[in-house]
């Protein structure tokens, strides 16, 4: 059978798994697919690419694994903006040397976590070659009647706000981690959100991002980064709060809030995932002091993942 016949019969079996879905009157199988909006509204669009070798090792990571990854990113930027995640396209080059059943098994990592958020697969796009596996995956999403959470309301004296714990993701949270879309939503309604991102990169540098575009400074307090378990016990002669700042793949939101609604988040959380204050903004320059117990303090470098090209 030839490459081409391979390609096809993948194509239709991924045909045959995707479940019908209202937002898609029309998906696999016509040149483009047709995605409904319910209401005229702003329409998101983000798109990651996954790297074998720089987002993943397989081994260790099963493809299920590799397929719910490829999504759980994306929806990750959704909840960056506060938005809701409507449809996924997914293009994905596959390794020959990896066969149909491996092909199969990412689909059912993708699917599954479609499905937990109610996310169309619409379509995309499938290619093999003898390099290694390589995914790009587009979702479209909608605001919600609030409107988006930019990088760039960060304003002074607010708090600076984190879900979940950070550091040594990479002992396997980052093939793993919850999408806080949900989270994201559950914020959005509860409190007037500034600024929001998502810690793809390491707190360090994903919180520069916000500072950068508000053109604020801040000032983190040390102790009050929560630290994840795997940071505290990875034995690679880091410490546990370098970890934190600086691993990246965590995946959660850090945000900003006017202090009253910092302190409303606080006293009574919309939401049963840990929040907490770590910081504060103040008027610029976009730069960052890490404060100690002890009231001492010194420049946060920007530390975190950055590709070279």
């Amino acid at each position: 059978m030839s490459a081409a016949v391979r390609e096809f019969e993948y194509i239709d079996w991924v045909r045959s798994q995707v479940k019908r879905h209202p937002r898609v009157p029309l998906g696999i199988g016509d040149d483009t697919a047709l995605v409904r909006f319910q209401q005229p509204t702003d329409c998101l669009v983000t798109v990651d690419m996954l790297m074998e070798g720089v987002h993943f090792k397989s081994p260790p990571a099963t493809p299920r694994q590799i397929g719910r990854k490829a999504v759980a990113v994306n929806l990750s930027d959704i909840a960056a903006m506060a938005g809701r995640p409507l449809a996924a396209v997914v293009s994905v080059a596959l390794s020959r040397d990896k066969g149909f059943d491996f092909a199969k098994k990412l689909h059912a990592g993708i699917q599954e976590l479609a499905d937990e958020f109610d996310v169309a697969i619409a379509g995309g796009d499938t290619n093999s070659w003898d390099g290694p596996l390589v995914f790009s995956v587009t979702v479209l999403g909608e605001a919600t009647e609030r409107g988006v959470v930019r990088r760039s309301g960060a304003q002074a004296d607010d708090w600076i706000m984190v879900t979940g714990t950070l550091g040594g993701s990479l002992a396997g949270k980052h093939l793993s981690f919850q999408p806080r879309v949900h989270e994201a939503l559950l914020l959005h309604e509860a409190v007037d959100l500034h600024a929001m991102i998502d810690i793809s990169d390491g707190l360090s540098a994903d919180l520069s991002h916000i500072l950068d575009s508000s053109g604020m400074g801040c000032g983190l307090y040390e102790n009050r980064i929560p630290i994840s378990d795997a940071a505290r016990t990875a034995a690679d002669g880091r410490s546990p709060l370098e970890h934190a700042l600086s691993d990246g793949e965590d995946f959660e939101l850090l945000f900003t809030v006017a202090p009253q609604d910092g302190a409303r988040l606080l006293g009574r959380p919309p939401m049963k995932v840990q929040l907490s204050h770590i910081g504060i903004i103040t008027a610029g320059p976009a730069s960052c002091l890490l404060i100690a117990s002890d009231e001492s303090s010194r420049p946060l470098p920007r530390a975190g993942w950055v590709h070279d090209i």
